[in-house]
């Protein structure tokens, strides 16, 4: 018995060229977008939420959000956020100075240090002032909690 024959959709460079450009274009624009929210918080240095060794995008903040704010009720055994979203934002800023530790196991890294304050709760519902934050290796954050990595 012989094995069905596969046939492929004929390629087309035209078609397949506008969707890469109008894929650029969107990223590029929705990029801009995420930028300019981003900015507009009232944070001194914000900026520094957009460098290379420690890059926030809108899709890890919210992220960070759903899962690690105490104002969002799902995931409930993981740690909790209770301070502002500015605060939050503030805190992530700090860390861009902390040297990043890579993650036995992982391709990503971590960046673990104290704040001057409680800042939430970790995962057992201890009041903590320590915060971790995830960050694949070309720095982009992926995660964000309070508490430590176990």
């Amino acid at each position: 018995m012989e094995p069905a024959a596969t046939t492929q959709p004929a390629f087309c460079e035209e078609e397949w060229m506008r969707l890469l450009f109008l894929l650029s274009d969107t990223e590029g624009w929705l990029q801009e977008m995420q930028k300019r929210l981003l900015l507009s918080l009232p944070l001194p240095d914000r900026k520094k939420l957009f460098r290379k060794t420690c890059y926030l995008t809108a899709c890890a903040l919210a992220h960070i959000l759903e899962r690690h704010y105490y104002r969002i009720p799902r995931h409930p055994h993981t740690g909790k956020f209770t301070i502002s979203v500015t605060n939050i934002l503030h805190q992530l800023r700090q860390g861009s100075d902390v040297a990043a530790e890579p993650i036995p196991g992982s391709l990503n890294y971590k960046r673990v240090w104290e704040t001057d304050a409680i800042i939430g709760f970790d995962k057992e519902g201890r009041p903590t002032a320590m915060i971790t934050v995830i960050t694949d290796a070309g720095g982009r954050i992926v995660t964000a909690f309070p508490g430590v990595l176990e």
